[in-house]
């Protein structure tokens, strides 16, 4: 055996005995790391959240969030490593958000973590954020595995993939435009409502659902993508009419119905989904989005009447997390998806 083919044995057998990995997470305005053993036990978990910073601007400014992750990110993986009581020899590799984000703030993560892969040796796993999100469910559920179809809704994406694998994803639907959370956090905005808007939307929609009529979205076409601007647009002039008329708006019955039009939108796209393109596949929720309350009764009643199989994340799992980036992470590394130092963040991505 040569030496290339001693390198790549030794290798190989690395990647069959990893057991730990590192990972990090920065791709918005979430500094986050956490330690996960083989993809489904966490082992610790650090977050340092900037919600305060931004909640005055109404929500995220780019450049702050960079700042901030560069001010937190040798803290935050301190604090991981020290929660599992394990030194980075410890470690089988680190794991890394590389796309998509905030192009500033995932170049802080995608550095620090080449800086310990340069001092330690380990290799360099860049994981997609989106994958990410879906893999949160694998630490709720040690049991599951692909494949499944999963709904991926948060701030920025709005998606619909067939996960045949675990690193091979077949996007079913995506956005034209806004994405559901994008949508939920400007009407929040408009109304009053405190940073993150969706959350607080969530809270205060405790009123009549059916108060306030809006359009429900449709593309041309034999597809399931979403449009959410629209909704938005909606929204935002059925406020703009009130207020140049004088009439008040109930907050409560607004976020009521907005919500339900949102979640009924996503939900109906989600059965659709299964319906055509599954066998008997259970059907997993993903992203910040799905931790609304409206969205997570309405797909586990429909749900139960379909009879197919529901996996929700835990609250916790929902937003932004090192957690998630590490049980990807873990499948990612068996891959052999390990990336050089040449390696460079993504803004936008495929998943």
């Amino acid at each position: 055996m040569n030496e290339q083919e001693l390198c790549c044995a030794r290798m190989s057998k690395k990647i069959c005995a990893a057991k730990q990995i590192l990972a990090i997470e920065s791709s918005c305005d979430e500094t986050a790391a956490a330690v996960v053993a083989d993809g489904r036990r966490l082992l610790s978990s650090a977050v340092a959240s900037q919600i305060d910073a931004h909640q005055r601007f109404g929500g995220v400014v780019p450049e702050i969030a960079s700042r901030m992750h560069t001010e937190a990110i040798a803290l935050v993986v301190t604090q991981a490593m020290e929660e599992a009581d394990i030194d980075y020899s410890d470690l089988d590799a680190v794991a890394v958000t590389a796309a998509p984000g905030l192009i500033g703030a995932l170049l802080v993560g995608l550095n620090f973590a080449k800086g310990l892969c340069m001092a330690t040796g380990l290799p360099l796993v860049p994981v997609h954020h989106l994958r990410a999100h879906v893999a949160a469910n694998y630490l709720t559920y040690p049991d599951l595995e692909p494949p499944f179809i999963a709904l991926i809704a948060s701030g920025g994406h709005s998606h619909i993939v067939r996960v045949s694998d675990y690193t091979h994803f077949q996007v079913l639907a995506l956005t034209r435009d806004d994405a559901a959370g994008e949508a939920m956090d400007k009407i929040a905005r408009a109304l009053g409502l405190p940073y993150p808007g969706g959350l607080h939307m969530d809270r205060a929609a405790t009123g009549d659902r059916g108060a306030y009529k809006f359009p429900r979205p449709r593309l041309s076409g034999d597809t399931l993508d979403f449009s959410f601007s629209g909704l938005k647009t909606a929204g935002l002039n059925l406020l703009n009419n009130c207020k140049q008329k004088g009439v008040t708006v109930n907050t409560q019955d607004f976020c009521a119905s907005y919500r339900e039009s949102v979640c009924a939108y996503l939900a109906d796209h989600a059965m659709a989904a299964a319906e055509k393109y599954s066998a008997n596949e259970p059907l997993v929720l993903a992203g910040g989005v799905c931790a609304n309350s409206r969205l997570r009764e309405m797909m586990t009643e429909r749900c139960t009447a379909a009879g197919i199989e529901l996996f929700l994340p835990e609250l916790a799992l929902c937003g932004d997390n090192g957690a998630m980036i590490g049980a990807q992470g873990y499948y990612e590394f068996l891959a052999g998806n390990i990336a050089g130092l040449d390696c460079n963040a993504r803004a936008s991505s495929g998943i």
